[in-house]
């Protein structure tokens, strides 16, 4: 087991666990920061002086309360549907790769893709924000081209792990998709 630290595409910190299970078996963990509770208390001291401001003016407390249900649901929603706390690849040779995002609210999402539909696992760059980024992905066969590949799936989407991490994960996919 190895944890080390990156940083992501933004210069954040994140951190790479590495763990095998078997020599055919290996899962990689790309951690993010936690919410910051400094962040959330300034965005709700912003939305909420704003609206007492126009409180003030127009003396409708339906601006209060509206402040206040937005604030809870964004946060809520952020929380459950934006806010990812760690992505997790797990390669298992001759059976398949799942992926897995788990969110700040605890909620999870898995998704498994099975060694006959992968063709490889790659990194491709791509244009991001005028800069040019690195992202791991996997290959999926083309069933009726054996040559070519039908579609691209990513991985870290949402850590977006610098070039550094995605090799040390990549050269270990290799690893064990070389002896598959």
């Amino acid at each position: 087991m190895e944890d080390e630290s990156f940083t992501d595409i933004s210069g954040k910190p994140v951190s790479l666990d590495c763990r095998s299970h078997s020599n055919f078996c290996r899962e990689f963990t790309v951690s993010s920061a936690k919410i910051s509770i400094g962040k959330v208390l300034a965005y709700t001291c912003c939305v909420w002086l704003l609206a007492y401001a126009v409180f003030w003016v127009t003396e409708n407390t339906a601006v209060l309360s509206s402040a206040i249900l937005i604030t809870l649901v964004g946060m809520t929603l952020h929380i459950h549907f934006v806010k990812v706390d760690h992505e997790s690849l797990l390669v298992i040779g001759s059976l398949g790769i799942q992926v897995s995002s788990s969110y700040a609210s605890g909620r999870e999402t898995t998704t498994f893709i099975e060694m006959n539909k992968i063709k490889d696992i790659v990194i491709n760059e791509a244009i991001y924000m005028q800069q040019i980024i690195y992202y791991l992905c996997v290959l999926l066969k083309d069933p009726s081209d054996p040559d070519g590949a039908s579609s691209v799936v990513p991985l870290f989407q949402s850590s977006k792990p610098r070039l550094d991490c995605l090799v040390k994960v990549y050269k270990s996919c290799q690893e064990i998709l070389s002896k598959c």
